[in-house]
């Protein structure tokens, strides 16, 4: 009877080590499913070409499959809420940006960004002023005294209402104690083409946005010291208007919270490589982007700093 007992204990702990292995076997082994790249843009937007890039060049690192997904409205709402109800298991990956924070409060959205484990920052851009060269209003002091003269008619063009660029301006426009008017456009795209067609005086956005048009010119930008990049563009802060420093987009990838810790693990070594890679470096280096790989815990306290922020300043 004693020699029953004991085999059946022993086929028992055999059975559950080898359940064990098993399960440890099948998180090393992540992927074995395509993983979905949620991006909250429509086709052919900056975002979608840069999750695109990023997966090209993810790529060369895994034989993983990625899939992009867009999930195009509200200024990045439709793409959370989405990933939102999914699971936790590490096979939907979302693009996003600071933007998507902004328009969370701005809608007063119920979803708390903290429903998802924001796992990798990627890149860091500073804001700017762009205008149109062959328009006259091309500097700074050029805005300044158009806006003066247009007693807060002045028109200012960029993406959504309440987004990042729009929250920006309106910050510009308190330290630099001028009035404009907002013109949302439904992507950056058609509203730095609506600079061009003089449909408003000023375009926020990113420096690296004027890189494909000589008519787009950089009036000023938001940051410490003049870019290495835009040596010719002045700052905020050298033209008097202080306070706009930290006026930044930053760009990176989340998961929905709860994913295994050794999942993120491997996303951690996969980002690391993308941002080291050389076409990763010669694709955005040019723009003014700061190429970082900043890891959930510095992340995720980013993400809630920014929404506490924009919560608070309403």
């Amino acid at each position: 009877m004693k020699k029953v007992v004991s085999f059946l204990l022993l086929t028992s702990f055999l059975a559950l080590s080898v359940f064990a292995e098993g399960q440890q076997d099948g998180q090393a082994s992540f992927p074995t499913k395509p993983i979905k790249v949620v991006v909250y843009l429509a086709p052919g937007g900056a975002g979608d070409i840069l999750a695109r890039k990023f997966t090209d060049i993810a790529s060369k690192y895994t034989d993983a499959t990625f899939v992009v997904e867009n999930k195009a409205g509200a200024g990045g709402i439709v793409a959370m809420e989405y990933v939102a109800a999914g699971k936790a298991d590490g096979y939907t990956l979302m693009y996003m940006t600071k933007s998507n924070i902004s328009k969370l409060v701005t809608t007063d959205s119920e979803l708390d960004p903290m429903v998802f484990d924001w796992i990798s920052l990627m890149q860091i851009d500073p804001e700017c002023v762009i205008t149109n060269n062959k328009s006259d209003i091309v500097t700074w002091d050029d805005v300044v005294a158009d806006a003066e003269a247009k007693g807060g008619n002045q028109l200012w063009l960029g993406p959504a209402a309440g987004g990042l660029d729009h929250v920006t301006a309106q910050n510009i426009w308190k330290a630099s104690g001028i009035g404009a008017k907002w013109v949302p456009f439904d992507s950056g795209g058609k509203a730095l083409a609506g600079l061009l067609g003089k449909q408003g005086a000023v375009y926020v956005g990113n420096p690296g946005e004027t890189l494909a048009n000589p008519d787009y010119s950089v009036a000023a930008i938001c940051a410490e010291e003049r870019l290495p990049q835009f040596p010719d563009v002045p700052t905020f802060k050298e033209l008097g208007v202080d306070g706009l420093e930290n006026e930044i987009m930053w760009r990176g990838f989340a998961v929905k919270r709860g994913t295994d810790d050794a999942i993120i693990a491997w996303y951690d070594d996969i980002f690391e490589k993308v941002t080291n890679d050389p076409e990763w470096k010669a694709t955005y280096e040019p723009q003014g982007n700061l190429l970082v790989h900043k890891t959930r815990d510095e992340f995720n306290a980013m993400v809630q700093f920014d929404y506490d922020a924009y919560k608070a300043a309403r």
